[in-house]
């Protein structure tokens, strides 16, 4: 099959990797001095646990470049070799990709649409794996005639610099599957398979709003607690007040899947604590990340949302509105 990542960051990036070194046919979709690196040099990804790196050649292209008309001549120096060199692109530009990987922030997504709108197929699957919950029931609304997912990953990295991804921990996992009343089309265990060939654990799941709801209950509660006590993962490894919020907000993450008819089936205070605790102690979420450096970041979606649908369903959501009211007072609502 043929794979395009839309976004070549620490989720895109990693997922391009995997899928370059098992090789499979993937484009990755870059800009800027990330893309020149990719292009020159491959793409190098850090393994922390094991203090070792690899560098793998990767097709890297504009969005522009993707969409051109010939694509062996505009993708002649998308690939490189590894030697500071390139190879032209033996795929026909012709055919749309199989399966689209978008792995942009949330505050991107919109700039993306009309690319994914020209670059997808009636049969592509497009799978957003954004971390913001129901992320593809919207971006569906705005591709009409396109098959699009809901999905989620399990994974800790970010890109440390042009080229460069840091994975912290070796967890990589993929969910993803037809929302309710969606048709689930066969293909779909197919990239289960292939993905699970790469090294990457792919999960078809038949439940994907309450799959991602549970990805959800980590990623929305480490960020929001993160932001609100400036802490990173040794500090809800150790200080029991702090891990006791986070599980407080895990929590609530569960009371709001069970009032939307999405009840948990296990216990995702025990799993996300597990996660936490195989963390570097040193590790931080991309929305502190970007928050610290002035960037634009996913507050609006990792924590006012939880409190809006927590109004929608009835629900008391103290911790989530605790959160929200500091981080408001920090100015850090848009």
């Amino acid at each position: 099959m043929r794979y395009l990542i839309v976004g070549a960051g620490g989720t895109g990036g990693i997922l391009g990797y995997y899928l370059s070194r098992a090789g499979r046919d993937c484009v990755l979709i870059a800009r800027g001095e990330h893309l020149r690196v990719m292009r020159e040099k491959g793409l190098t990804v850090l393994h922390q646990w094991e203090d070792r790196s690899e560098t793998q050649p990767v097709q890297a292209y504009s969005m522009e470049e993707y969409l051109a008309d010939d694509r062996e001549n505009a993708g002649a120096a998308g690939c490189a070799d590894g030697l500071g060199g390139s190879t032209a692109v033996a795929t026909e530009g012709s055919a749309a990709p199989d399966v689209i990987f978008v792995c942009v922030k949330e505050y991107s997504l919109e700039s993306v649409v009309p690319f994914l709108n020209s670059a997808a197929g009636p049969d592509t699957v497009i799978i957003p794996i954004l971390n913001i919950f129901g992320t593809g029931g919207r971006l569906q609304e705005k591709l009409p005639g396109k098959y699009v997912l809901d999905g989620c990953i399990y994974v800790s990295a970010n890109r440390e610099a042009p080229g460069l991804i840091r994975q912290h921990a070796p967890i990589l996992r993929v969910l993803f599957g037809a929302r309710r009343g969606q048709e689930a089309r066969p293909v779909l265990d197919e990239i289960q398979k292939d993905l699970n060939v790469c090294g990457i654990t792919g999960i078809h799941s038949e439940n994907i709003e309450r799959d991602a709801l549970g990805k959800f209950s980590y990623v929305s509660p480490i960020g929001a607690a993160g932001l609100y006590f400036g802490a990173v993962a040794g500090d809800f490894q150790c200080d029991l007040e702090k891990r006791a919020f986070f599980a407080a907000m895990i929590r609530e993450i569960a009371r709001l899947a069970e009032a939307m008819d999405f009840p948990f089936q296990e216990d995702y205070v025990e799993l996300n604590m597990e996660i936490m605790d195989k963390l570097p102690p040193e590790t931080d979420t991309s929305m502190q990340r970007d928050v610290a450096a002035g960037r634009q970041s996913e507050v609006d979606g990792l924590v006012y949302q939880v409190v809006l649908m927590g109004k929608k369903y009835g629900l008391s959501l103290p911790c989530y509105e605790k959160v929200a009211a500091e981080l408001e007072r920090r100015g850090l609502r848009k």
